[in-house]
């Protein structure tokens, strides 16, 4: 076809051609455009995951993690009725409040007597200590007396005696039978009065054992007044048991019994949870080569999705958890499947983002991250 066809060629018939023509174009263009963002997707992927994968090459994490704190059992060490119950459940109490009484009648009754038993014991050791004062001043008179009075009868049986023998050697005619007899009875009996004399101022001259029987003696009251005082003591102390006191600051938790109630001797009757609260993180033994006490972390608790806490380990506790438990695994019998172990670790806790940590229930979920650089 000449060019003077084309130019004498139908104008519909030109301007299909034409449309045609400008309608490839932006087929093919739209064609490639979503290959070209599937691609820039791609490339912002990696590149994030990559500044990811450095960002946290450092940090470790665990989902297996739980407040923990001290939660002291409070039981009694006595039997009775509850009196009085000044505590609540959850209520705050302080270090040395009243929480609980038992019943005091009995206690109160064996302390009475306990300090009978003591006013008892230290009048006998008053007693004991007089009596070998006595005993002191009585003993040495007594053995002079019993002396003096042996020197007395040898005297009298040595004037008995010549009185004997002088009627003995008098002519039978100057004297008679019955004076005879009469010296002679007067003999023995002198004889009979040094005797007596003489067994007196033996028993007399025990002394040393006399004193060492008293001291012996006050050394037995007071052994019993040291008795009477530790049973003073004990029933003081038994006493005190009927009034339980908090051994220190926290909340009631767990609590079992109400006015009225029979407590029986070493009942567990509540809880006192104490404010000081640390998170105890349970990691892979694979995860805690790195680890070290001061290190920091950061945490985030399930139970308050807006709370950023933080703090540091305190310490990696030196064993798993499987190791402690009552029946340990006992690897070296029958097949073995080995199975990743978790180490607790103790983390404290440093600060909070709303400013308090306080309050926060024993028990509830954590995620802490630790990094480890």
């Amino acid at each position: 076809m000449s060019k003077d066809d084309d130019e004498t060629e139908d104008p519909k018939t030109k301007e299909k051609h034409e449309d045609k023509k400008d309608g490839n174009e932006p087929s093919k263009r739209r064609n490639w455009l979503p290959i070209v963002i599937a691609g820039v997707v791609i490339v912002v992927g990696i590149v994030a995951l990559i500044i990811y994968s450095l960002a946290t090459a450092g940090e470790v994490t665990t989902d297996d993690a739980y407040t923990d704190g001290r939660a002291v059992s409070i039981a009694s060490n006595v039997s009775g009725y509850c009196t009085g119950l000044y505590v609540s459940d959850n209520s705050y109490v302080h270090a040395g409040d009243l929480l609980l009484v038992i019943d005091k009648r009995e206690n109160m009754a064996a302390l009475a007597q306990a300090q009978a038993n003591l006013a008892l014991a230290q009048s006998q050791l008053a007693s004991a200590q007089a009596d070998y004062q006595e005993i002191q001043v009585r003993a040495p008179a007594q053995l002079a007396q019993a002396q003096a009075q042996l020197v007395q009868a040898q005297a009298q049986l040595f004037q008995t005696r010549r009185n004997y023998e002088r009627e003995s050697e008098v002519d039978q005619r100057a004297t008679s039978g019955t004076d005879l007899d009469q010296a002679r009875e007067q003999l023995r009996a002198a004889e009979a009065s040094v005797k007596q004399a003489q067994a007196q101022v033996a028993s007399a001259a025990l002394v040393p054992q006399q004193l060492e029987d008293a001291r012996q003696s006050i050394a037995q009251r007071q052994a019993q007044l040291a008795q009477a005082q530790a049973s003073l003591t004990a029933a003081q102390a038994k006493l005190s048991y009927n009034e339980i006191r908090a051994p220190q600051n926290g909340w009631i938790t767990e609590r079992n019994v109400e006015l009225g109630t029979y407590v029986q001797e070493g009942q567990q009757v509540f809880y006192i949870v104490s404010p000081q609260v640390w998170v105890t993180a349970n990691f892979k033994e694979t995860q805690i080569a790195r680890m070290r006490p001061g290190q920091r972390v950061r945490m985030t608790v399930d139970a308050y999705p807006d709370l950023v806490l933080f703090g540091h380990i305190d310490s990696i506790q030196f064993g798993s958890g499987a190791r402690f438990t009552a029946f340990p695994a006992e690897n070296a019998t029958g097949n073995f499947v080995k199975i990743v172990r978790r180490v607790p670790v103790k983390i404290v806790l440093d600060s909070a983002k709303d400013g308090n940590i306080l309050g926060l229930p024993l028990g509830i979920s954590v995620e802490p991250t630790v990094d480890v650089q």
